[in-house]
């Protein structure tokens, strides 16, 4: 059975930083993508990064480029978003996705999900 569980939410200050951890287990694919989501309060989720084993390809939504880095352990099993300069609009629940590939920077035909973990950005 495939499980995704992330951790390292918390409350960070306006600048600051959190590098958010997931541990994957229970999946033997060869090809996947493997990402992160997140979901604001009252709006939609939407998709922040996404990295494909196609081609080893790692792809981030405009609005965090240059400020959040994806990074993997495959030994491990574990997937990291660094989060760097975070603003109060990156505050949200964050979630680690497997799927087929990547569809730019969001994960294709999500097949798992974790339970999310809360990142609050606030002074």
């Amino acid at each position: 059975q495939v499980q995704l569980v992330e951790s390292g939410g918390g409350l960070v200050q306006p600048g600051g930083s959190l590098r958010l951890s997931c541990a994957a287990s229970g999946f033997t694919f060869r090809y996947y993508g493997i990402g992160w989501f997140r979901q604001a309060p009252g709006r939609e989720r939407e998709g922040v990064s996404c990295f494909t084993t196609a081609d080893g390809s790692t792809y981030y939504a405009d609005s965090v480029k240059a400020r959040f880095t994806f990074s993997r352990d495959s030994a491990k099993k574990m997937v990291y978003l660094q989060m760097n300069s975070l603003t109060p609009e990156d505050t949200a629940v964050y979630y680690c996705a497997i799927g087929n590939s990547c569809s730019g920077h969001v994960v294709y035909n999500t097949e798992y999900w974790g339970i999310g973990t809360l990142v609050t950005v606030s002074s």
